[in-house]
């Protein structure tokens, strides 16, 4: 298959790039498969999207390049197919509204992959004839606001398949949306096997990732983690990320008299070498659509203790097997995790040993596998539907032309 992914931008940092570079890295093993971007802000993209995968982009960003394209007059313009109610809306434009559609109007290819609404918007409304239309949510329904919902019920019913990271956002997509012949699957972003030996559970290391946002609440975890000093002061954090919170999270660390103990590490790319560094991971948000971190340290051998918070940590960790699942927001509750594994050295390696068995399961290729059947089922399917419309075509003009040949018999007869 001919597989084409649409991206916001491809040369930045974020789940959604790492996560489509690994399955298309990955797919291009058996595949031809290209991602496009709309914008191009740097020379070289953050994330290698993998030797065989073609990357190109419609918007040029690089300022001071012969290609640089910002001062463009339809750049200057609002997008008009961009939806208005998504939120990256005011960095599309007419020229991007211009781009896209001629690059989807012209797209050979057998399957065509959106990776956020708004794009997915452009593909329902200006894919070609042919391609298989797939829509990706990677994040989750009910994060998004009203009117975004109901601009994605008007449109999305033209695609072919909506997929999401997560079973209970599928089954919401289905139970509210009223997509009528919209294939909706949940299928799992991908976690490659760090290129570092797993950890082996005796650092005194707790460690957490992830950008510094509310929604992160790296706040609760500060708070928890004073309460396991107490207990245990030979055990620290570390969390990495960057982001609006890291003054908030610094005074916090301070006030508390925790400077000894938890440290704000800043980012790290890869990640894998620190998350080994630790024992246990932990997350502490009121909200995840998937938990991308979550996965990365049980592929590292850390067991993890997480919020049970909607809608991913309890699709992924097993509860009392290779991780813990506690209350979101309960600072006790979530000292109380962190200690029980602190506190038991073979309890501690034993879930971080399940971990990563557990964890194999997001493995690219398994990941691959599944988009591969569910894309060769819809192009199957396509292809079904279009010989179907070919044989009733036929038969209708056959059916014209013996009706014709019969009226002139008839007017014959008549004439007669």
């Amino acid at each position: 298959m001919h597989i084409s992914f649409l991206i916001h931008n491809a040369y930045g940092i974020g789940g959604t790039i790492r996560t489509t570079f690994n399955l298309a890295s990955t797919l291009a093993e058996q595949h031809d498969v290209e991602v496009v971007s709309v914008f191009r802000h740097r020379e070289e993209p953050v994330f290698s999207p993998g030797g065989k995968v073609r990357l190109r982009h419609l918007v040029d960003l690089r300022k001071g390049t012969p290609g640089y394209e910002g001062d463009d007059p339809e750049y200057e313009r609002p997008a008009a197919v961009f939806p208005a109610t998504e939120g990256r809306y005011k960095q599309y434009s007419a020229l991007t509204d211009r781009r896209i559609a001629e690059h989807l109007r012209t797209l050979d290819s057998d399957v065509v992959v959106g990776t956020r609404p708004g794009l997915n918007v452009h593909i329902a409304q200006q894919a070609r004839r042919g391609p298989v239309r797939v829509g990706q949510e990677h994040l989750t329904l009910s994060t998004h606001s009203q009117p975004l919902k109901l601009t994605l019920r008007t449109h999305y019913p033209r695609l072919d398949a909506v997929t999401t990271v997560t079973e209970a956002d599928a089954a919401t997509y289905r139970k509210l949306m009223r997509l009528p012949g919209v294939r909706v699957e949940a299928v799992p972003n991908s976690i490659p096997a760090p290129a570092v030996a797993p950890a082996d559970g005796t650092g005194k290391w707790v460690v957490a990732a992830g950008r510094l946002a509310p929604a992160k609440r790296y706040d609760v975890l500060i708070r928890a983690f004073e309460k396991v000093v107490a207990e245990r002061p030979d055990w620290k954090l570390r969390i990495y990320g960057a982001g609006a919170e890291r003054a908030k999270l610094r005074a916090l660390i301070d006030k508390r008299g925790l400077y000894n103990h938890v440290f704000l590490m800043g980012p790290a790319n890869p990640l894998d070498p620190e998350w080994v560094k630790g024992s246990i991971g932990a997350v502490t948000s009121s909200l995840e659509s998937f938990g991308m971190t979550i996965v990365e340290a049980m592929r590292c051998g850390l067991p993890v203790v997480s919020t049970d918070c909607p809608h991913g940590p309890g699709e992924i960790i097993d509860d009392g097997v290779d991780g813990l699942l506690v209350p979101v927001g309960k600072t006790d509750k979530i000292a109380a995790g962190l200690l029980k594994l602190i506190n038991d050295d073979e309890l501690r390696q034993r879930m971080g040993r399940a971990a990563l068995a557990s964890s194999a399961r997001f493995d690219p290729a398994e990941v691959a596998g599944r988009y591969e059947r569910l894309f060769g089922d819809l192009v199957a399917r396509g292809s079904l539907r279009g010989s179907l419309h070919r044989t009733r075509g036929a038969l209708l003009s056959s059916a014209f032309r013996t009706s014709d040949a019969s009226r002139s018999a008839l007017r014959r007869v008549r004439a007669a």
